[in-house]
């Protein structure tokens, strides 16, 4: 799992560990990603993965990390307490609040102390039902008995150690508003520094929580003495609305989690309530946060692969598609300039230019899109070679919806090259394992039938059989990008895609290869060979795009799908040079 850089810029919070503000226009973090999140079915984390999250999420700058709930179980206990003393002590930089949670109970208080008494900031988030349908149906208390739990309790946790306390009433959209001004205005006195009100079912308007944070604000004893958070579930779809207007209507503290994940529909989402913040700082009154934006793409990612909680495609911000153009109208715009149809810039959010491409070919894709691409592949078409390849591409999208660049090299390849490849695979053999290099001997046939047999080694198997591939061809090459990814299924199919291009240096030498996350029979390379290129930068321009070569294969076996994938780059590459 990679982790963030391990520095960052200390910064000057507005809010101190009590949480008393000497700005009010600044909007405290709340992530709650490591408890309310992890509570999405299928979201359970290991300690381990628990603190890589917590090490990312204070580079990306959160106030409060709440890292778990220590009563439930031993290992959660641990996770606690863990982060608490690492990440609750990170010297030098950013050191965020860590936050435990707790029913308004001594032994869960007790428990919580002792998870996170290490760092040093820790803070109890301690809660109770203040509904009329929870006290009755699942407390069996009164309004009175309530009470009198909660100050009793957040006194208790007082004299315990904690002085940073947060109180949250569960399902305060459906409780009385004076009850709630009642007993929030109880747990300040007793020494709650937040008071929580929590949209526990997610089943209110934004109009309704803006009017109720308003009313708690108004009238609750000593409000002006803590800091009043909202925590809204997604259950409408409007727990991000439900969040911004709880916001502009008082609250400075929300509870958020990354990619929106949590119990039942989840939680408002991090990265969305944080950039409608920042783009729309004009009508927010001014107000901003002290999230540090470029972090949310990787820190997103880090979550999708701790959790195994994927991101939907059209998901705001994050999502594969939020940055992605297949219409004609809007890849136009955005080839001649991004701000036509993106009002938030990537870059804001961290994300990788050179691996995200944002014009997705398609049935809706315009003449503008497609000799962009063809440019990038090192095709420089106009006129009527231009005309020839957009009627091929639009009978192409007629019958598939996905368009990947090996498409459009077989639009742009000559029937010859489709047809009757150069050099074909014989027989591929690799020996690796944990004994050190991999060996790989390999078995090309070329046009004539005639054979060509080399053995190489290098670092994977994967490495180690393009070098031998390499050593045959004798064409000066760099491999400039490499792909993989797996179907899934007991038999799993890797599906592998190269991109080559000439090089008028030496014979090509792999990057040095690492393992690889999730591939399970060898090396594949990486570092330089994924997205960049290898050697000098010598290969040929086409009016000045280099000439590159793309590829792809599939196999049961990682390693003969991507000598597939290289073969037919290579192949497509040799065409070519012949041909001029």
């Amino acid at each position: 799992m990679a982790l963030l850089p391990a520095t960052i810029t200390a910064t000057v919070r507005p809010l101190s560990a009590l949480n008393s503000s000497n700005d009010p226009s600044y909007v405290r973090i709340l992530d709650t990603t490591l408890r309310d999140g992890e509570q999405a079915p299928g979201g359970a984390m290991t300690a381990e993965q628990k603190i890589a999250v917590a090490r990312n999420l204070v580079l990306l700058g959160v106030d409060v990390i709440d890292a778990g709930f220590p009563i439930s179980s031993p290992e959660d206990f641990n996770a606690v307490k863990l982060i608490a003393d690492e990440v609750g002590n990170m010297r030098g930089g950013h050191e965020p609040v860590i936050m435990a949670a707790a029913r308004c109970s001594k032994i869960d208080i007790d428990t919580a102390w002792a998870a996170v008494s290490g760092a040093r900031r820790p803070r109890l988030g301690t809660f109770i039902a203040t509904s009329e349908i929870h006290m009755k149906h699942k407390l069996k208390k009164n309004a009175d008995e309530v009470v009198a739990i909660a100050r009793e309790m957040v006194a208790y946790a007082r004299s315990v150690g904690f002085q940073d306390i947060s109180f949250a009433a569960e399902d305060s959209l459906r409780s009385d508003k004076d009850f709630l001004c009642r007993i929030f205005g109880e747990v300040i006195k007793a020494g709650a520094r937040t008071v929580i009100i929590a949209d526990t079912v997610g089943c209110s308007m934004p109009s309704e929580i803006g009017g109720f944070v308003a009313y708690i604000r108004d009238h609750t004893p000593g409000i002006e003495n803590a800091i009043v958070s909202i925590h809204c579930h997604n259950d409408l779809g409007l727990a991000n609305a439900n969040t911004l207007a709880g916001i502009e209507a008082g609250a400075r503290e929300v509870e958020v989690t990354i990619n929106g994940i949590g119990e039942r529909a989840g939680n408002a989402a991090l990265e969305e309530v944080v950039m409608a913040i920042k783009c729309r700082k004009e009508l927010m009154g001014g107000l901003y946060t002290g999230v540090n934006t470029k972090y949310l793409i990787a820190t997103s990612k880090m979550v999708v692969e701790c959790t195994g909680l994927n991101v939907q495609p059209h998901k705001a911000i994050v999502g594969a598609n939020a940055f992605s153009h297949e219409s004609g109208i809007h890849q136009d715009g955005v080839l001649k300039f991004k701000g036509t149809y993106e009002f938030i810039s990537r870059e804001d959010i961290g994300l990788d230019l050179t691996s995200e491409p944002s014009i997705v070919l398609g049935k809706l894709s315009g003449r503008h899109a497609l000799k962009s691409r063809l440019l990038k592949l090192g095709y420089d078409l106009d006129g009527t070679e231009l005309d020839d390849i957009f009627k091929k591409f639009k009978l192409l999208t007629a019958k598939k919806k996905n368009i990947t660049d090996d498409d459009i090299e077989e639009l742009v390849c000559s029937k010859s090259m489709q047809s009757e490849p150069i050099w074909s695979l014989g027989y591929l053999q690799v020996m690796h394992g944990t004994m050190g290099f991999s060996t790989a001997v390999v078995k090309l046939l070329n046009v004539d039938g005639q054979e060509r047999i080399a053995c190489s080694m290098g670092r994977g198997p994967v490495d180690a059989a393009y070098k031998a591939i390499d050593n045959i061809i004798q064409t000066p090459m760099k491999l400039v990008e490499y792909k993989n990814s797996f179907l899934d299924g007991i038999h799993a199919i890797s599906l592998t895609q190269v991109v080559v291009s000439e090089d008028n240096g030496n014979i090509s030498t792999h990057c040095p290869c690492t393992k690889a996350n999730g591939y399970s029979n060898g090396h594949a390379p990486s570092e330089g060979a994924i997205g960049h290129s290898n050697g000098n930068d010598s290969s040929k321009k086409a009016n000045g795009h280099a000439m590159s070569f793309s590829g792809s294969g599939e196999s049961t076996d990682l390693v003969v799908s991507s000598v597939e994938a290289y073969l037919r780059a290579v192949n497509r590459m040799v065409a070519k040079k012949e041909s001029s």
